[in-house]
């Protein structure tokens, strides 16, 4: 029986992606314990994982260091198999360097690489999926050919059920917000979108408790009473059992496009600033991608985005037909 640590310490939605590789490892490695190491915030997607042994959070925030050296005293307790760092900083390279593991593979890029027995060169521009690079890493381990599987995320039946007091009629889902100003479609594209197309359809906002504000303006100037706000109402796994049921689900290029492929939801993607191409785009079988429809020459002007568009037009996200 393997023992496997998977290591993304990284946002939502890179430990989203990140579950692929749990998915890829079960489905030829029937008996294997895996865990799984994540920021504090993100552990919440992997509650009740049925394919995860244990979930590791490390407190970034609140004594960063002191809990670190925690995470890697309680990580230390198990002798692994393979250890698989998804993650490209230095952080990320400590816990695999001090981490008890037969095998360690990450990326070449990390400062801390040279204690891997295998090294994988993350390549942004070639054009592949995130999956398709981690599962390179996996694969760098001679134990198996692993198939590239999709993320998934499991919602419990309470998820399922906290949600169902929406779901008495269709309805579509709507997250207008990134923690990337130039990652999000500009509030008045939202609420073109629902005034043009979704007037007459019920429509829920998603978003985290520091996006009231914003989604509240939406749902107000859209002129729809059947717009509803349920900005800091559900969590992770809940918004995804809704995401599963809509209609379609309309996102950014943040965290709920990533919930949207977890669950293989029917997902539209507004790519703003950035662009498929870094790897990051919906994995979902009915899926569209929107971008600007004239040459913008600025974009992308980062891998992140922007905390405003550096040109001070924002044609990127303007210039996007809905």
């Amino acid at each position: 029986m393997e023992q496997i640590l998977i290591i993304q310490t990284a946002y939502i939605g890179d430990a989203i992606l990140a579950t692929a590789l749990v998915e890829s490892i079960r489905a030829t490695l029937k008996d294997a314990e895996i865990d799984f190491v994540v920021r504090k915030g993100n552990e919440g997607l992997l509650t009740n994982h049925p394919e995860i042994r244990k979930v590791f959070v490390w407190d970034k925030k609140n004594g960063k260091y002191k809990n670190l050296n925690k995470l890697i005293r309680e990580i230390r307790q198990t002798e692994y198999d393979a250890l698989f760092n998804l993650q490209r900083y230095a952080s990320s390279g400590y816990i695999s360097w001090r981490a008890k593991a037969r095998f360690k593979a990450g990326y070449a890029q990390n400062p801390l690489s040279f204690c891997y027995s295998t090294k994988v060169q993350h390549e942004m521009q070639s054009g592949r999926h995130e999956v398709e690079r981690n599962l390179e890493v996996l694969n760098s381990w001679s134990k198996a050919d692993f198939d590239l599987k999709k993320p998934k995320l499991y919602p419990s039946k309470e998820d399922y059920q906290h949600v169902s007091v929406y779901q008495e009629e269709e309805y579509y889902v709507m997250a207008p917000s990134s923690v990337w100003f130039t990652k999000q479609l500009p509030k008045h594209k939202w609420i073109e979108l629902i005034q043009k197309k979704y007037s007459d359809k019920k429509i829920y906002l998603i978003g985290g408790g520091g996006d009231q504000e914003k989604l509240e303006e939406i749902r107000l100037e859209s002129e729809s009473n059947k717009v509803i706000n349920l900005a800091g109402q559900l969590n992770l796994l809940q918004s995804t059992a809704l995401i599963d049921g809509a209609q379609r689900t309309f996102v950014n290029d943040s965290a709920p496009l990533h919930l949207a492929s977890a669950c293989n939801a029917p997902v539209t993607a507004f790519f703003c600033s950035t662009i498929p191409q870094f790897g990051f785009g919906p994995l979902s079988d009915d899926n569209q991608i929107k971008e600007a429809t004239v040459q913008v020459h600025c974009r992308p002007c980062g891998l992140h985005g922007q905390k405003s568009c550096p040109k001070g037009h924002f044609r990127c996200a303007n210039e996007i037909d809905l």
